[in-house]
């Protein structure tokens, strides 16, 4: 019996999906659409969800939590990109530092007004090889 199980294997172990699934974020966040095969992004989306409720409220509490379920790591700069974040050029380091603050600056403030129903997942054709169904995974332009 399949009661109280919610979750969509998707034939992977629990932490290649639960890094899958932060990668996948990470990059919806920072590019505001990705493509993937219709599975996953029926997957990603209660994820994508989640994370913009938690971009709303806006606390230290909710900003703290994205950084764990995104797996984001501050590592440290070296002197010569410190200097360079200072004066304002974020080229110098990955983009996991720019995902956060996308999110919470733009996206939580994007949708304020909107309960719920933040992503739309439009079908597109066939991937060549395995000729898996794919499609277009997005954040509403609000």
């Amino acid at each position: 019996m399949r009661h109280r199980k919610d979750t969509c294997k998707l034939n992977r172990t629990t932490s290649h999906r639960r890094c899958m699934f932060a990668n996948m974020l990470k990059s919806l966040i920072d590019l505001g659409r990705i493509e993937t095969t219709v599975p996953k992004a029926k997957a990603l989306r209660r994820y994508a969800d989640k994370m913009i409720t938690l971009a709303k409220k806006n606390t230290l509490a909710a900003r703290r939590d994205a950084i764990a379920q995104l797996m984001i790591r501050y590592n440290t700069l070296t002197s010569k990109e410190d200097r360079a974040a200072r004066a304002g050029d974020t080229s110098s380091y990955n983009t996991d530092r720019r995902v956060i603050d996308k999110l919470f600056d733009t996206l939580g403030v994007r949708f304020t007004d909107r309960n719920g129903g933040y992503t739309r997942i439009i079908k597109s054709r066939n991937r060549v090889g395995d000729n898996a169904q794919t499609c277009i995974i997005e954040y509403l332009e609000a």
